[in-house]
């Protein structure tokens, strides 16, 4: 099974930008960062497919945040700009690791999970 290791999280004030990135042990396809805030259920975040010319945004992070991956390194990478407090979560990469071409955006499609980064933001 092919392990993802987040790395990147922090402290941060609001306004503030941060990178968390995401080292998979193996192949991957489609790609995915999820959050879970403290009380909620977690939430779709972004994806990109397995080329990296896909992609797909919350609306609540669109124009502030961007995916990337590089597939020589298996790494994906989330970089977060304007950050707010509501942006406040434990940040999960996922993985599809089974043959897909296109993106994902639930949770219920991924197979490989990170243990995630806590990323704050302060006002």
């Amino acid at each position: 099974q092919v392990q993802l290791v987040e790395s990147g999280g922090g402290l941060v004030q609001a306004g503030a930008s941060l990178r968390v990135s995401c080292a998979a042990s193996g192949r991957t396809y489609a790609m995915g960062w999820f959050r879970q805030a403290p009380g909620k259920e977690r939430e779709f975040v972004a994806t990109i497919n397995w080329k990296g010319g896909l992609k797909s945004y919350a609306d609540s992070v669109k124009g502030r945040v961007t995916i990337s991956r590089d597939n020589a390194k298996n790494t994906v990478s989330l970089d977060m700009n304007s950050l707010k407090p509501e942006d406040t979560a434990v940040y999960y990469c996922a993985a599809k690791t089974s043959a897909w071409l296109g993106i994902l955006t639930s949770s219920r499609q991924y197979d490989s999970w990170g243990q995630g980064t806590q990323v704050t933001v302060s006002s």
